[in-house]
Parts: structure tokens; C-alpha cells; sequence
């Protein structure tokens, strides 16, 4: 049996790339569209604007990964451009609306709910969110953006970020109570 240095690999591969060698970006790719297409979905209801979205970001990433400095994943750093190619995005078509509320409770109420859940229904959920609550809630609880770094990139208050995460979360469970109560027909 054979080991390979996927790192080393993949290191030399972001070199050809880097060079314009289109076989190698081409590669690259194909080995990280399929989860930078659910990144940008995240964000995105509709599939061909996520698509298009990822398009973009992949242009960006190959526009600029000369300054790619090897330092931590390098998938993490086709995610954040990702990221950021989804919030242009939004605020071009000006679809993002924050609740200007800077005080909120974060009560910690923890609901058990038992369901069985299919992926597909959990991203109609979080389709389901207003814009601003969608967006905060995936940078926060799926990417693991902190506050800070949150209201930076939508430039607005940490306040008005927590505010909207703990609407989405309230919202979701709320949401999700009621599926639970319709799958067990407890209404």
C-alpha cells in the first residue's frame, strides 16, 4: 500500500495553480466546488445564484492565490473568500435586512426536541429565516465567526449580531417544535 502526502500535494498543485497552470486549477477545483457550492447556499436560497456565486469566488481565488501564504487550511481560505463573495452578493441586490436591536437575552433555553430531521428540511429552515437573521446565524453557528468578526464583515454593531442570532435560533427551534409536533401529531 501505497501512502500519499496530500498536503505536500495539494502544496504543489496551489504552486502550479498559481502559475495559471489551468489543468491544476481545473483540480483544485473540482476537489472544493462541491463544498464551496454549500457554503455559498448557505447564504443563498436559490441554486443558480449560489452557483453563480461560487463561480465568482473561484475567479477570486484564482485571481489571487499568488498572495495564498500556506498558513492554516487552504480550504479555509477558499471559505472565507466564499463567504465574503456571498455577503457582495447579497448587498448588490440589497436582500439584507438587520432588526436594529442591540439589547437582546440570551435566556439558554435548551428545547430537546426529538425528530428525525433530513438535511434538505434543516436548509429549508434556515432558508426559511429573514436575510439578516440567515446570514449571522450561518457565520456564527455553522462558519464559527466570532461576534466581533461578524459585525465587522456585515458592518454592523456586535450587538445588532448577537440580536440576530438569537432571533434565528429562537426562530428555528420555534420552527422546529412544530415539525416535531406535526410528525407526532401533537398539534
Amino acid at each position: 500500500m501505497k501512502v500519499i502526502q496530500l498536503h505536500k500535494n495539494e502544496t504543489k498543485l496551489i504552486e502550479r495553480a498559481a502559475k495559471q497552470n489551468r489543468e491544476a486549477q481545473h483540480v483544485l477545483y473540482e476537489l472544493h466546488a462541491p463544498k464551496m457550492l454549500s457554503v455559498c447556499r448557505y447564504y443563498i436560497k436559490d441554486v443558480y445564484q449560489s452557483e453563480e456565486v461560487m463561480l465568482n469566488g473561484f475567479f477570486k481565488v484564482f485571481k489571487y492565490l499568488k498572495t495564498y501564504k500556506h498558513e492554516g487550511s487552504f480550504e479555509g481560505w477558499i471559505r472565507r473568500i466564499m463567504v465574503r463573495e456571498a455577503i457582495s452578493y447579497l448587498r448588490q441586490k440589497k436582500t439584507i435586512e438587520f432588526a436594529v436591536e442591540d439589547d437582546y437575552l440570551d435566556q439558554g433555553s435548551e428545547n430537546n426536541i426529538n425528530t428525525n430531521i433530513e438535511v434538505a428540511e434543516i436548509q429549508q429552515l434556515i432558508d426559511s429565516l429573514p436575510e439578516g437573521y440567515r446570514m449571522v446565524f450561518v457565520m456564527y453557528a455553522i462558519e464559527g465567526y466570532k461576534h466581533n468578526e461578524i459585525a465587522e464583515l456585515l458592518k454592523i454593531s456586535e450587538g445588532t449580531s448577537k440580536s440576530q442570532l438569537f432571533k434565528a435560533r429562537q426562530m428555528l427551534q420555534n420552527k422546529l417544535k412544530e415539525l416535531n409536533n406535526n410528525s407526532y401529531g401533537t398539534n
